[in-house]
Order: C-alpha cells, then structure tokens, then sequence
C-alpha cells in the first residue's frame, strides 16, 4: 500500500524492476549451468573419441544442454518484455527518474 503522498504507480514500478531483477539473476543462473553443460559435453565428447564408451552420456548431457538453451531463451524473452514495459512506464512519466 502506498504511503501518503506516495504514488500508487511507483510501487508497481518498484514491484516490476523487482521482478526484472530476478529474471536477471535467474538468467545468469542459468546461463551458467548451460556453460558448465557445454564443458561436460565437450570432456564427455573428447573420451568418447578416446574410446571410453560415453556415447550415451554425450546424448543425455547434449539433451540437457538444448533444454537448457530452450529455458535461457525464454527467460531472455521474458526479460526483455519486462524492460519493454519498464520503458514504456518511464515514457508515460511514472519512471524512477521522475519526481511525482
């Protein structure tokens, strides 16, 4: 609830660029996870040609790895139609550099 004098609309700016942090960081999350996935494949890969026999673990860390890529890309997404609206809330003069 706004306090006196306070703007409804920047607590819902305040609740958006909240949301928007999170994204961020649970993209960055996720961005290492799908590095370190790309890292297993490659080790995996490289003793497989060794001839280790880790073919099945090649296919389910390649799995992993694409959905990985698949969830980065729609946290991107996301992230991205979050900031459109965070610009689109400064347009309109309820952005946090405005003085209400």
């Amino acid at each position: 609830m706004a306090s006196v004098g306070e703007r409804p609309d920047l607590d819902a700016l305040r609740e958006l660029e909240d949301v928007v942090r999170h994204l961020t960081e649970e993209l960055a999350g996720w961005r290492r996870r799908a590095l370190q996935s790309e890292a297993r494949v490659a080790e995996t890969a490289r003793l497989a040609e060794d001839g280790d026999g880790a073919l099945g673990r090649v296919e389910a860390l390649e799995t992993e790895h694409h959905e990985l890529e698949r969830r980065l890309g729609t946290a991107r997404a996301q992230v991205l139609e979050l900031l459109g609206r965070l610009q689109f809330l400064e347009q309109q003069g309820t952005g946090p550099g405005v003085r209400g």
